[in-house]
């Protein structure tokens, strides 16, 4: 087995941290340097992650001066979106003059519906032609409710996502709009569950945002943001893929191959399984996956890595049952000191 990482350095200084903060600040445009810095960790301080966040996935180009702009043609895009993918047909209906009707007179609409000699064969609820807006929605009735099921389950001891409130209410109703769009932009892949998880953290740290215009459209931001984070992980929600050298299988390999490297023992004794962090933990975490310029897939390779590594001893003195109930209910961690190891496994 290879030597163990040397622990970690000491804990920064308050003073350390409010100057890595100004630098984060000053270097915000500089992608290269803010990299250097959001992979310690990027300060808690109001506002800071959302941007730095939105630079690293790339949807602030560096020019701050084209801030504004981007946002609200990105934001304008996310609005017909949703006009066009949420809206069912009867909505529309009442919106917008169906083509060849623009002269309908009032007699000819009740309370914003057709009479029904003014609904086109296409129009018809009960129509099964492809170009069918009824046919086209209730398609993906199946998926809608895959994703209401998820998205109550997101996180349910965190009031944000989950409770009674009218505010954990709106934030769910944003994830399942980020998600259905998604699924009907990308038929491929659609919708696979854990794709919620993926979403969260995005959301809540937009949401979060003191900036009440930037909060407003933590749905908009956390779409754009969603799509260019699964593009590096597309493969793995691919379940034609699953069996592939680039799918999920083809992931765990690399997870055991990089375990085997730096210690070969543990790697023979175990079956590779997942776990999740508590959400605090979570976001630390996404500072340092968004940071690498390659994407987050190998980093998040090396931590999972490094998560073996940090309790080897109990995983080589365990059986098959003990260690997946460890695995599933991983000890609490440094989170510094573990992406410290994980760094260390380049």
């Amino acid at each position: 087995m290879a030597s163990s990482p040397r622990s970690p350095p000491p804990a920064p200084t308050p003073e350390f941290e409010i100057s890595r903060q100004s630098r984060l600040f000053a270097a915000v445009i500089d992608l290269d340097e803010l990299r250097m810095l959001a992979a310690q960790g990027v300060p808690d301080a109001a506002g800071v992650r959302a941007t730095v966040w939105k630079l690293l996935l790339g949807y602030l180009p560096n020019d701050r001066s084209l801030w504004e702009q981007e946002l609200a043609k990105k934001r304008g895009q996310y609005a017909a979106f949703k006009d066009e993918f949420l809206t069912n047909p009867v909505e529309r209906a009442q919106q917008v003059p169906t083509e060849g009707h623009h002269n309908v007179s009032a007699e000819h609409v009740d309370n914003g519906f057709l009479h029904r000699s003014e609904v086109t064969r296409e129009e018809h609820p009960l129509s099964l032609g492809k170009t069918s807006a009824w046919n086209q929605f209730f398609e993906y009735s199946e998926i809608m409710e895959q994703i209401d099921r998820d998205v109550k389950r997101t996180h349910p001891d965190m009031q944000f996502f989950c409770g009674d409130s009218s505010f954990a209410k709106s934030n769910q109703e944003s994830l399942k709009n980020v998600l259905l769009i998604f699924a009907k932009l990308n038929a491929g892949i659609r919708y696979v569950q854990g794709m919620n998880e993926v979403l969260a953290p995005l959301f809540f740290v937009f949401r979060s945002d003191p900036d009440d215009k930037n909060a407003e459209f933590a749905e908009a931001d956390s779409f754009f943001c969603f799509v260019e984070l699964l593009s590096g992980f597309r493969d793995n929600f691919c379940q034609k893929l699953d069996n592939s050298a680039v799918g999920i299988r083809g992931t765990l390999a690399k997870l055991s191959q990089l375990v085997a490297k730096y210690d070969g023992e543990l790697q023979q004794h175990l079956e590779i399984t997942t776990e999740e962090f508590n959400f605090a933990d979570t976001i630390h975490i996404w500072d340092t996956l968004l940071s690498d310029p390659g994407g987050p897939q190998e980093t998040l390779l090396r931590i999972c890595c490094a998560m073996l590594i940090l309790v080897r001893k109990r995983l080589l003195a365990g059986d098959f049952t003990s260690n997946l109930k460890l695995l599933q209910n991983y000890p609490p961690t440094n989170i510094s000191h573990l992406l410290y190891v994980a760094n260390k496994l380049h």
